[in-house]
Protein backbone atom coordinates (compact mmCIF):
# COMPACT_ATOMS: atom_id res chain seq x y z
CA UNK A 1 0.00 0.00 0.00
CA UNK A 2 1.38 3.41 -1.06
CA UNK A 3 -0.27 6.95 -0.75
CA UNK A 4 0.96 10.18 -1.29
CA UNK A 5 2.74 10.33 1.66
CA UNK A 6 5.23 13.36 1.37
CA UNK A 7 2.54 15.47 0.93
CA UNK A 8 1.04 14.09 3.79
CA UNK A 9 4.28 14.78 5.59
CA UNK A 10 4.38 18.25 3.92
CA UNK A 11 1.27 19.30 5.37
CA UNK A 12 2.03 18.25 9.06
CA UNK A 13 4.99 20.26 8.68
CA UNK A 14 7.49 17.68 8.88
CA UNK A 15 9.91 18.23 5.86
CA UNK A 16 12.07 20.83 6.04
CA UNK A 17 14.27 20.03 2.71
CA UNK A 18 14.24 17.28 0.11
CA UNK A 19 16.61 16.38 -2.84
CA UNK A 20 14.99 15.90 -6.01
CA UNK A 21 11.46 15.99 -5.03
CA UNK A 22 9.63 15.42 -8.27
CA UNK A 23 11.94 12.35 -8.59
CA UNK A 24 11.37 11.62 -4.64
CA UNK A 25 7.62 11.90 -4.88
CA UNK A 26 7.86 9.42 -8.07
CA UNK A 27 9.72 7.05 -6.26
CA UNK A 28 7.49 7.27 -3.04
CA UNK A 29 5.11 5.67 -5.20
CA UNK A 30 6.13 2.06 -5.20
CA UNK A 31 7.47 0.56 -1.90
CA UNK A 32 11.17 2.57 -1.05
CA UNK A 33 13.85 0.73 1.61
CA UNK A 34 14.94 4.24 3.82
CA UNK A 35 16.50 4.62 6.60
CA UNK A 36 17.35 6.95 9.91
CA UNK A 37 19.93 6.89 11.85
CA UNK A 38 20.35 7.07 15.76
CA UNK A 39 23.98 7.61 17.31
CA UNK A 40 24.22 5.97 20.37
CA UNK A 41 25.36 8.81 22.90
CA UNK A 42 23.29 7.97 25.68
CA UNK A 43 21.01 5.15 27.29
CA UNK A 44 17.61 6.85 26.05
CA UNK A 45 17.15 8.96 23.39
CA UNK A 46 15.34 11.97 23.72
CA UNK A 47 12.01 13.78 22.70
CA UNK A 48 14.04 15.36 19.81
CA UNK A 49 14.25 12.09 18.46
CA UNK A 50 10.84 12.08 18.14
CA UNK A 51 10.24 13.70 14.86
CA UNK A 52 12.38 11.13 12.62
CA UNK A 53 10.69 8.43 14.30
CA UNK A 54 7.15 10.21 13.59
CA UNK A 55 8.53 10.27 9.99
CA UNK A 56 9.33 6.43 9.84
CA UNK A 57 5.90 5.60 11.30
CA UNK A 58 4.05 7.79 8.30
CA UNK A 59 6.40 5.86 5.62
CA UNK A 60 5.97 2.51 7.28
CA UNK A 61 2.38 3.18 7.48
CA UNK A 62 2.19 4.14 3.58
CA UNK A 63 3.94 0.52 2.67
CA UNK A 64 7.48 1.35 2.72
CA UNK A 65 10.43 -0.15 4.00
CA UNK A 66 11.88 1.06 7.71
CA UNK A 67 15.73 0.40 8.89
CA UNK A 68 16.68 1.98 12.49
CA UNK A 69 20.72 2.39 11.81
CA UNK A 70 22.08 2.76 15.49
CA UNK A 71 25.14 3.79 15.37
CA UNK A 72 27.31 2.05 17.09
CA UNK A 73 30.41 2.97 14.96
CA UNK A 74 29.51 6.51 14.43
CA UNK A 75 29.25 7.04 18.08
CA UNK A 76 33.14 6.00 18.19
CA UNK A 77 34.19 9.34 16.21
CA UNK A 78 31.41 11.63 16.86
CA UNK A 79 29.27 14.06 14.94
CA UNK A 80 30.05 18.02 14.67
CA UNK A 81 26.75 18.53 13.16
CA UNK A 82 25.18 21.34 15.39
CA UNK A 83 27.80 21.59 17.90
CA UNK A 84 30.05 23.91 19.40
CA UNK A 85 32.51 21.65 21.01
CA UNK A 86 33.68 18.30 20.23
CA UNK A 87 31.45 15.35 21.44
CA UNK A 88 32.52 13.60 24.30
CA UNK A 89 34.55 10.03 23.64
CA UNK A 90 32.69 7.38 25.58
CA UNK A 91 34.44 3.72 25.58
CA UNK A 92 33.27 0.73 23.12
CA UNK A 93 31.52 -1.28 25.74
CA UNK A 94 29.62 1.69 26.87
CA UNK A 95 28.88 2.74 23.48
CA UNK A 96 27.19 -0.92 22.69
CA UNK A 97 24.93 -1.39 25.62
CA UNK A 98 23.83 2.11 24.03
CA UNK A 99 22.70 0.77 21.13
CA UNK A 100 21.11 -2.00 22.47
CA UNK A 101 18.95 0.26 24.44
CA UNK A 102 18.37 2.40 21.69
CA UNK A 103 17.14 -0.11 19.17
CA UNK A 104 14.52 -1.29 21.49
CA UNK A 105 13.04 2.22 21.94
CA UNK A 106 13.28 2.68 18.41
CA UNK A 107 11.60 -1.27 17.55
CA UNK A 108 8.70 -0.37 20.99
CA UNK A 109 7.95 3.14 18.99
CA UNK A 110 7.64 2.49 15.65
CA UNK A 111 5.34 -0.76 16.31
CA UNK A 112 3.02 1.96 16.97
CA UNK A 113 1.60 1.41 13.32
CA UNK A 114 1.44 -1.55 10.91
CA UNK A 115 3.59 -2.14 7.93
CA UNK A 116 6.82 -3.66 6.98
CA UNK A 117 9.32 -5.39 8.98
CA UNK A 118 11.33 -2.86 10.56
CA UNK A 119 15.07 -3.54 10.32
CA UNK A 120 17.35 -2.51 12.89
CA UNK A 121 21.18 -2.23 12.23
CA UNK A 122 24.14 -1.35 13.83
CA UNK A 123 27.05 0.18 12.02
CA UNK A 124 29.35 -1.26 14.07
CA UNK A 125 28.98 -4.41 12.25
CA UNK A 126 30.50 -2.82 9.19
CA UNK A 127 32.54 0.57 10.14
CA UNK A 128 34.77 -1.13 12.89
CA UNK A 129 36.23 -3.58 9.81
CA UNK A 130 37.37 -1.07 7.76
CA UNK A 131 40.85 -0.84 6.90
CA UNK A 132 42.25 2.24 6.81
CA UNK A 133 43.69 2.74 3.64
CA UNK A 134 40.94 1.06 1.38
CA UNK A 135 38.16 3.82 2.97
CA UNK A 136 40.72 6.41 1.60
CA UNK A 137 41.21 4.65 -1.63
CA UNK A 138 37.51 3.40 -2.43
CA UNK A 139 35.48 6.25 -0.58
CA UNK A 140 38.02 9.41 0.51
CA UNK A 141 38.62 10.05 -3.23
CA UNK A 142 35.51 11.04 -4.05
CA UNK A 143 35.39 13.79 -0.96
CA UNK A 144 36.78 17.39 -1.88
CA UNK A 145 37.75 19.29 0.98
CA UNK A 146 37.69 22.49 0.16
CA UNK A 147 33.59 21.32 -0.97
CA UNK A 148 33.13 20.13 2.68
CA UNK A 149 34.53 23.14 4.68
CA UNK A 150 31.94 24.95 2.96
CA UNK A 151 29.48 23.05 4.71
CA UNK A 152 27.77 25.00 7.62
CA UNK A 153 28.48 21.68 9.90
CA UNK A 154 32.17 22.15 9.69
CA UNK A 155 32.11 26.24 8.86
CA UNK A 156 30.66 26.44 12.45
CA UNK A 157 33.47 24.75 14.18
CA UNK A 158 36.39 26.79 12.23
CA UNK A 159 36.63 29.14 14.73
CA UNK A 160 36.91 26.91 17.96
CA UNK A 161 38.81 24.25 16.04
CA UNK A 162 37.44 20.83 14.30
CA UNK A 163 39.43 17.55 15.15
CA UNK A 164 40.40 15.42 12.21
CA UNK A 165 38.41 12.72 13.67
CA UNK A 166 35.62 14.41 13.17
CA UNK A 167 35.79 15.69 10.25
CA UNK A 168 35.44 12.03 8.81
CA UNK A 169 31.84 11.98 10.28
CA UNK A 170 30.70 12.73 6.82
CA UNK A 171 32.76 9.54 5.04
CA UNK A 172 31.40 7.60 7.65
CA UNK A 173 27.63 8.47 7.53
CA UNK A 174 28.01 8.71 3.34
CA UNK A 175 29.33 5.37 3.50
CA UNK A 176 26.66 3.79 5.71
CA UNK A 177 23.92 5.29 2.98
CA UNK A 178 26.16 3.28 0.48
CA UNK A 179 26.50 0.10 2.49
CA UNK A 180 22.49 0.31 3.51
CA UNK A 181 22.44 1.10 -0.52
CA UNK A 182 24.06 -2.05 -1.67
CA UNK A 183 22.85 -4.46 0.99
CA UNK A 184 19.08 -3.66 0.82
CA UNK A 185 18.47 -1.55 -1.92
CA UNK A 186 17.75 1.70 1.10
CA UNK A 187 17.14 4.71 -1.48
CA UNK A 188 16.22 7.31 0.89
CA UNK A 189 17.48 8.91 4.01
CA UNK A 190 15.82 10.76 6.64
CA UNK A 191 17.46 13.40 9.18
CA UNK A 192 17.58 16.55 11.02
CA UNK A 193 18.15 19.39 8.92
CA UNK A 194 21.32 19.74 10.55
CA UNK A 195 22.10 16.68 8.50
CA UNK A 196 21.55 18.07 5.26
CA UNK A 197 25.35 17.87 4.11
CA UNK A 198 25.57 14.60 5.86
CA UNK A 199 23.21 13.32 3.31
CA UNK A 200 23.98 15.12 -0.12
CA UNK A 201 27.13 13.44 0.68
CA UNK A 202 25.87 10.14 0.83
CA UNK A 203 23.69 10.48 -2.10
CA UNK A 204 26.50 12.12 -4.43
CA UNK A 205 29.01 8.56 -2.74
CA UNK A 206 26.08 6.31 -4.41
CA UNK A 207 25.99 8.37 -7.07
CA UNK A 208 29.50 8.36 -8.17
CA UNK A 209 30.64 4.39 -6.94
CA UNK A 210 27.18 2.90 -8.13
CA UNK A 211 25.79 5.34 -10.71
CA UNK A 212 22.23 5.00 -9.64
CA UNK A 213 19.93 7.92 -8.06
CA UNK A 214 19.32 7.86 -4.22
CA UNK A 215 17.34 10.75 -2.01
CA UNK A 216 17.26 12.99 1.10
CA UNK A 217 14.51 14.19 3.55
CA UNK A 218 15.21 16.27 6.55
CA UNK A 219 13.24 17.30 9.06
CA UNK A 220 12.57 20.97 10.85
CA UNK A 221 14.67 21.68 13.87
CA UNK A 222 12.22 22.86 16.51
CA UNK A 223 12.10 25.58 18.98
CA UNK A 224 9.39 26.12 21.05
CA UNK A 225 6.88 29.72 20.76
CA UNK A 226 8.76 31.15 23.71
CA UNK A 227 11.94 30.84 22.05
CA UNK A 228 13.62 27.31 23.70
CA UNK A 229 15.26 24.14 22.12
CA UNK A 230 12.57 21.41 21.48
CA UNK A 231 12.71 19.14 24.81
CA UNK A 232 15.15 21.41 26.79
CA UNK A 233 13.42 22.42 30.14
CA UNK A 234 14.83 23.66 33.40
CA UNK A 235 15.89 20.14 34.77
CA UNK A 236 17.35 19.03 31.13
CA UNK A 237 16.22 16.71 28.33
CA UNK A 238 12.76 15.52 28.15
CA UNK A 239 14.18 11.91 27.78
CA UNK A 240 11.84 8.46 26.22
CA UNK A 241 13.25 6.35 28.95
CA UNK A 242 10.81 6.27 32.32
CA UNK A 243 13.63 6.31 34.16
CA UNK A 244 15.03 9.29 33.42
CA UNK A 245 11.93 12.03 32.74
CA UNK A 246 8.78 9.67 34.63
CA UNK A 247 5.53 8.97 31.95
CA UNK A 248 3.75 11.92 34.75
CA UNK A 249 6.67 14.34 34.05
CA UNK A 250 6.81 13.65 30.33
CA UNK A 251 2.85 13.95 30.10
CA UNK A 252 3.39 17.61 32.12
CA UNK A 253 5.64 18.68 29.39
CA UNK A 254 3.17 18.09 26.53
CA UNK A 255 0.65 19.69 28.86
CA UNK A 256 2.37 22.67 28.65
CA UNK A 257 2.78 23.09 25.61
CA UNK A 258 2.59 26.93 24.91
CA UNK A 259 -0.45 27.78 23.36
CA UNK A 260 1.09 28.72 20.15
CA UNK A 261 2.17 25.47 19.64
CA UNK A 262 -0.13 23.40 20.62
CA UNK A 263 -1.81 22.94 16.87
CA UNK A 264 1.73 22.63 15.39
CA UNK A 265 2.75 19.72 18.30
CA UNK A 266 -0.31 18.01 17.35
CA UNK A 267 0.12 17.55 14.06
CA UNK A 268 3.82 17.02 14.61
CA UNK A 269 3.66 14.28 17.21
CA UNK A 270 0.51 12.54 16.47
CA UNK A 271 -1.46 10.52 14.01
CA UNK A 272 -4.69 12.43 14.55
CA UNK A 273 -6.40 13.76 10.80
CA UNK A 274 -5.39 17.33 10.21
CA UNK A 275 -8.82 18.50 10.43
CA UNK A 276 -9.46 17.37 13.55
CA UNK A 277 -6.47 19.14 14.82
CA UNK A 278 -7.56 22.43 13.53
CA UNK A 279 -11.17 22.55 14.98
CA UNK A 280 -9.42 21.32 18.46
CA UNK A 281 -7.06 24.16 18.34
CA UNK A 282 -9.55 26.57 16.40
CA UNK A 283 -10.81 27.56 20.27
CA UNK A 284 -8.88 30.54 22.26
CA UNK A 285 -8.12 30.97 25.71
CA UNK A 286 -8.97 28.15 28.92
CA UNK A 287 -10.20 26.06 26.50
CA UNK A 288 -7.29 25.12 24.58
CA UNK A 289 -6.48 23.30 27.54
CA UNK A 290 -8.35 20.77 25.97
CA UNK A 291 -6.30 20.38 23.04
CA UNK A 292 -3.15 20.47 25.14
CA UNK A 293 -4.01 17.61 27.21
CA UNK A 294 -5.38 15.78 24.19
CA UNK A 295 -1.38 16.32 23.18
CA UNK A 296 0.36 15.13 26.53
CA UNK A 297 -2.24 12.30 26.54
CA UNK A 298 -1.79 10.93 22.67
CA UNK A 299 2.47 11.37 22.94
CA UNK A 300 2.40 9.85 26.50
CA UNK A 301 0.20 7.12 24.96
CA UNK A 302 2.91 6.64 21.99
CA UNK A 303 5.71 6.71 23.87
CA UNK A 304 4.64 4.76 27.13
CA UNK A 305 1.77 2.84 26.27
CA UNK A 306 -1.85 3.82 27.17
CA UNK A 307 -2.14 2.80 30.75
CA UNK A 308 0.94 5.18 31.43
CA UNK A 309 -1.11 7.89 29.37
CA UNK A 310 -4.35 6.94 31.29
CA UNK A 311 -2.60 7.12 34.76
CA UNK A 312 -0.88 10.38 34.20
CA UNK A 313 -3.99 12.30 33.00
CA UNK A 314 -5.59 11.35 36.30
CA UNK A 315 -2.71 12.11 38.31
CA UNK A 316 -2.50 15.96 36.04
CA UNK A 317 -6.33 16.60 36.70
CA UNK A 318 -6.58 15.65 40.51
CA UNK A 319 -3.72 18.11 40.92
CA UNK A 320 -5.61 20.81 39.14
CA UNK A 321 -8.81 20.12 41.09
CA UNK A 322 -6.42 20.54 44.06
CA UNK A 323 -6.54 16.97 45.22
CA UNK A 324 -3.52 15.25 46.24
CA UNK A 325 -4.42 11.56 45.23
CA UNK A 326 -1.84 11.28 42.08
CA UNK A 327 -0.19 7.83 42.18
CA UNK A 328 1.37 9.10 38.76
CA UNK A 329 3.83 12.03 40.27
CA UNK A 330 6.84 11.24 41.07
CA UNK A 331 7.38 9.94 44.55
CA UNK A 332 10.74 9.50 45.92
CA UNK A 333 10.57 7.01 49.25
CA UNK A 334 12.33 7.99 52.49
CA UNK A 335 11.91 5.45 55.92
CA UNK A 336 10.04 7.34 58.38
CA UNK A 337 12.45 7.31 61.02
CA UNK A 338 15.13 9.72 59.21
CA UNK A 339 12.72 12.25 59.44
CA UNK A 340 13.48 12.02 63.48
CA UNK A 341 16.78 13.86 63.31
CA UNK A 342 15.21 16.13 60.36
CA UNK A 343 16.84 16.00 56.69
CA UNK A 344 18.27 19.41 55.57
CA UNK A 345 15.99 20.86 53.12
CA UNK A 346 18.77 20.94 50.45
CA UNK A 347 19.87 17.90 50.82
CA UNK A 348 16.20 16.44 49.96
CA UNK A 349 15.84 18.09 46.94
CA UNK A 350 18.82 16.43 46.30
CA UNK A 351 17.87 12.87 46.71
CA UNK A 352 14.81 13.35 45.08
CA UNK A 353 16.23 14.37 41.75
CA UNK A 354 14.47 17.93 41.78
CA UNK A 355 18.03 19.85 42.09
CA UNK A 356 21.26 18.31 41.48
CA UNK A 357 23.26 20.34 44.22
CA UNK A 358 23.09 22.07 47.24
CA UNK A 359 23.88 25.27 45.03
CA UNK A 360 21.30 25.03 42.85
CA UNK A 361 18.61 24.34 45.74
CA UNK A 362 20.02 27.64 47.18
CA UNK A 363 18.98 29.63 43.67
CA UNK A 364 15.79 27.62 43.57
CA UNK A 365 15.14 28.74 47.12
CA UNK A 366 16.13 32.31 46.65
CA UNK A 367 13.95 32.75 43.21
CA UNK A 368 11.18 31.80 45.57
CA UNK A 369 10.54 28.19 43.47
CA UNK A 370 9.98 26.18 46.36
CA UNK A 371 6.97 25.12 47.81
CA UNK A 372 6.33 22.40 50.62
CA UNK A 373 2.65 21.63 51.32
CA UNK A 374 1.31 24.79 49.57
CA UNK A 375 3.59 26.64 51.63
CA UNK A 376 6.74 28.90 49.56
CA UNK A 377 9.89 28.10 51.49
CA UNK A 378 12.68 30.66 51.88
CA UNK A 379 14.54 29.57 54.30
CA UNK A 380 18.21 27.84 53.03
CA UNK A 381 18.47 26.23 56.52
CA UNK A 382 15.13 24.70 56.87
CA UNK A 383 15.17 21.10 58.31
CA UNK A 384 12.43 18.73 57.39
CA UNK A 385 11.34 16.68 60.45
CA UNK A 386 7.92 14.34 60.80
CA UNK A 387 5.92 17.90 61.46
CA UNK A 388 5.72 18.39 57.74
CA UNK A 389 4.08 14.91 57.04
CA UNK A 390 0.21 14.62 55.91
CA UNK A 391 -1.11 11.30 55.66
CA UNK A 392 2.78 10.04 55.72
CA UNK A 393 3.51 12.14 52.81
CA UNK A 394 4.99 15.67 52.25
CA UNK A 395 4.03 17.75 48.61
CA UNK A 396 7.02 19.68 47.14
CA UNK A 397 6.92 21.64 43.75
CA UNK A 398 9.44 23.43 42.18
CA UNK A 399 8.67 26.31 40.20
CA UNK A 400 4.17 26.02 38.59
CA UNK A 401 5.01 22.77 37.31
CA UNK A 402 7.52 20.19 38.84
CA UNK A 403 5.35 17.96 41.03
CA UNK A 404 7.11 15.69 43.62
CA UNK A 405 5.50 13.61 46.37
CA UNK A 406 7.85 12.48 49.17
CA UNK A 407 6.02 8.80 50.98
CA UNK A 408 7.36 8.08 54.23
CA UNK A 409 6.87 4.38 55.64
Amino acid sequence: MTTDVLKTLTERGLVKQVTHEDPLAEQLQKPTVFYAGFDATADSLHIGHLLPMMVMAHLRKAGHHPIALIGGGTTMIGDPSGKTEMRQMLDPGTISSYAQAIGAQVQKILDCVQGPELRVVNNADWLLKLNYIEVLREIGVHFSVNRMLTYECFKSRMEKGLSFIEFNYMLLQSYDFLTLFRRHGCRLQIGGDDQWSNIISGIDLIRRLEQEEAYGLTIPLLETADGKKMGKTEAGAVWLDPRLTSPYDFFQYWRNTHDRDVNRFLKLYTFLPVEQIDAATAIQGQEINAAKELLAFEVTKLVHGEEEAVKSRQAARALFAGGKEAGAIPTTQIEKGRLQPGIPILDLLIECGLTSSKSEGRRLIQQGGLTINEQKIDDFELIIDPSWLKDDKIFVRKGKKVHHHVLCK
